[in-house]
């Protein structure tokens, strides 16, 4: 097949999406396809240029991949960079590359590619993709609402309120919580703003970062226990997977710096408790219509209470990610977990 693998866009998480991307490709060219690993944001050429045959030059026409650095990317500087300082989210000739593929497959992370914009476009230029839609990834993408889907189907969360910048609700005794809390942006992702807190100037300086990065914040209970997380295919949950930072949180530089962490897979807790951990990631995977393949992380305070953080609906593809790790677990190396993907997402199209 022809394969545009889509990556990179306009979010902080872009860096992390090259690395996805880039693995991707090569697990795809290995099972034969010819792929393309394409920027979202950049494009490919200056202008509209003869496509005829790209395919056959793939890994001319291929994004080069740096890796992933300690920090977010700067967008502002990537904004600048492009050549036609356009504003749209999508650079020249993608629409038209990805219109010319047998598939898409999406390895974009966070904002502009886990919010369902990307997929509603698609939707409409008839191109076909792998994950979930539009409406089941802008769901997801919104912490706030998610939450409130989750309490519907009695999937436990920690407690939590949303706040706008517009809000006046900023002191944190008005939020009816209690210190240590989290802080977080509504929409990122790869923990990038995310903030632990335990005094008023703390909460503060938090609300401050996060707002940066985008108009709502989620502040919420901060439980203290073990991390975990659990990947779901086609509403089948894969092996629970534990991870355990070296230090502090499981943060940016700890999701993506070898041996920042030690993730075991499958986890070492009682099977009762695997077992209902699965049950809220399939769940959640259905409240929220993540139909083809998702990642769902969650907490076990100390009382071995269990809670859903939050879903994935494009889980990361790299080196150190959770979803291959907990795929291989059950026998399904890269290249078959990645053509899994691709074969679940083309039956929707059949």
């Amino acid at each position: 097949m022809n394969i545009v693998v889509l990556a990179g866009g306009l979010s902080t998480e872009r860096d992390v999406s090259f690395v996805s991307g880039n693995e991707v490709a090569k697990a795809l060219r290995k099972s034969g396809h010819q792929v393309i690993l394409l920027d979202l944001f950049m494009g490919y050429g200056d202008g509209e240029i003869e496509l005829e045959g790209i395919f056959e030059r793939s890994l001319a026409v291929s994004v080069q991949v740096a890796g992933i650095t300690g920090t977010a990317p700067d967008l502002e500087a990537v904004k600048k960079s492009r050549k036609d300082q356009s504003p749209c989210l999508f650079g020249p000739n993608v629409i038209r590359m990805c219109q010319m593929a047998d598939i898409v497959f999406l390895a974009l992370h966070g904002e502009n590619g886990e919010d369902g914009r990307v997929q509603a476009a698609f939707d409409l230029y008839g191109i076909k993709y792998t994950g979930t839609g539009y409406l089941g990834s802008a769901l997801a993408m919104d912490k706030g609402l998610s939450k409130r889907l989750f309490a519907a189907r009695e999937i436990p969360a920690p407690a939590g309120i949303s706040l706008k910048k517009k809000d006046n609700r900023l002191e944190f005794k008005e939020t009816g919580l209690a210190f240590p809390c989290v802080v977080k942006p509504s929409r990122g992702g790869s923990s990038v703003g995310v903030s632990i807190v335990h005094t008023e100037e703390e909460y503060q300086k938090a609300l401050k970062e996060a707002f940066l990065l985008e108009d709502q914040v989620v502040v919420e209970t901060y439980i203290k226990g073990r991390e975990f997380s659990v990947g779901v295919i086609n509403f089948h949950a894969l092996p629970v997977i534990e991870i355990a930072p070296k230090e502090g949180f499981y943060d940016y530089k700890n999701k993506y710096a070898a041996g920042s962490s030690v993730e075991t897979c499958p986890a070492e807790i009682p099977e009762t408790l695997a077992e209902t951990m699965q049950r809220y990631a399939e769940e959640t995977a259905r409240a929220l219509g993540l139909d083809t393949y998702s990642r769902m992380d969650f907490m076990l305070d100390l009382d071995n209470n269990i809670y859903c953080l939050e879903a994935n609906t494009l889980p990361g593809m790299t080196p150190t990610s959770l979803l291959p790790q907990e795929a291989l677990a059950v026998g399904m190396d890269f290249q078959q977990l990645c053509e899994k993907i691709i074969e679940i997402s083309l039956k929707k199209y059949a």
